[in-house]
């Protein structure tokens, strides 16, 4: 288990504004996911639970062990942590082939599991003998989890694994990261990402932890607007004394304006129709999402309804 109350503050330069992150979080088995939008903090927090940059103050307990206590001055070094990082740029050494990345790794930590089977348990006992520039991205992504699992670690810290990998790719690394026994920290601003991966959710939001849960607790009850707006799921509404109607887009009942409006509707007309895998997503007048069922293009006026019972009203 990672336990970590971080605190860490860069000044305002030239063409740089301030930025402070104060983060607590605690994750333990399985995948702990850290979600929300470019520059919330994400990757500045599995940089200081690394070692890579260390708070101004604060405490970092992974297992039982401090690894880092302002108040102590106990200040471990990144390489006597015991984490797996996976990096974006993936990392492997250019000048080696696949399975000399692996014997490296092996030999800073011996005793860890035989490089033939992380291999073979990877998918890459075929490509061992390429160098990085000679594999596919997802080749790429399986080997630098490999080598990161051949250290040991007790903790796998991974920062948007799935970026930049097609569909079919994203669903190979899926299925790779779900068989993992090591507990991973994980950083993506993907909601489907979440939901695929994730068994515990921390949204950040400019530099702190806004809400915690599964990925199901956080979608069906945000804690304030910000999050329902960072879930990209909501219709967020103003609501009057700086409060906010949220309602998912799921939610929202549509349907082609056939006379009089009851109390509870309101009128609306189509702007744009999005196709996607499962039926509709059409934007109404207003900035109304709505999921409709696949049907003839709607056009026109219709009608809208947000019935009481998923209307959220938060601040």
């Amino acid at each position: 288990m990672i336990q970590a109350e971080v605190h860490k503050s860069f000044r305002a330069r030239e063409e740089s504004a301030p930025f402070a992150l104060n983060v607590e979080l605690e994750a333990g088995e399985g995948i702990t996911v850290l979600f929300g939008p470019s520059g919330a903090g994400k990757t500045l927090t599995m940089d200081l639970i690394a070692g890579f940059l260390s708070p101004d103050t604060g405490r970092i307990v992974l297992d039982g062990e401090v690894l880092f206590d302002s108040g102590r001055r106990i200040n471990l070094p990144a390489r006597a942590r015991r984490t797996g990082y996976v990096f974006q740029s993936y990392a492997l050494f250019p000048h080696m082939t696949l399975r000399q990345n692996l014997q490296f790794a092996a030999e800073q930590r011996p005793g860890g599991p035989r490089i033939d089977e992380i291999l073979e348990r990877f998918r890459l006992s075929g490509v061992a003998g390429r160098r990085p520039v000679q594999l596919s991205g997802g080749q790429k992504q399986r080997g630098s989890i490999a080598r990161a699992l051949v250290g040991q670690p007790r903790l796998l810290l991974l920062d948007e694994p799935a970026r930049g990998l097609d569909a079919p790719l994203r669903q190979e690394l899926y299925s790779v990261l779900a068989e993992l026994r090591t507990p991973v920290l994980l950083v993506t601003h993907d909601l489907d990402e979440c939901y695929a991966l994730g068994e515990r959710m921390v949204v950040m939001r400019e530099g702190r932890a806004v809400q915690s849960g599964t990925p199901e607790e956080v979608a069906d009850a945000p804690v304030n607007a910000d999050v329902a707006r960072l879930l990209g799921n909501y219709n967020v509404l103003p609501a009057g004394a700086g409060r906010w109607k949220c309602i998912q887009h799921r939610h929202v009942r549509a349907r082609a304006r056939d006379g009089e409006l009851r109390a509870e509707e309101m009128p609306a007309r189509v702007q744009r129709v999005y196709h996607r895998q499962r039926g509709l997503l059409v934007e109404f007048s207003g900035g109304v999402l709505a999921e409709m069922a696949e049907c003839d293009e709607p056009v026109g006026e219709w009608v809208l309804e947000f019935p009481p019972e998923n209307l959220q009203i938060l601040s």
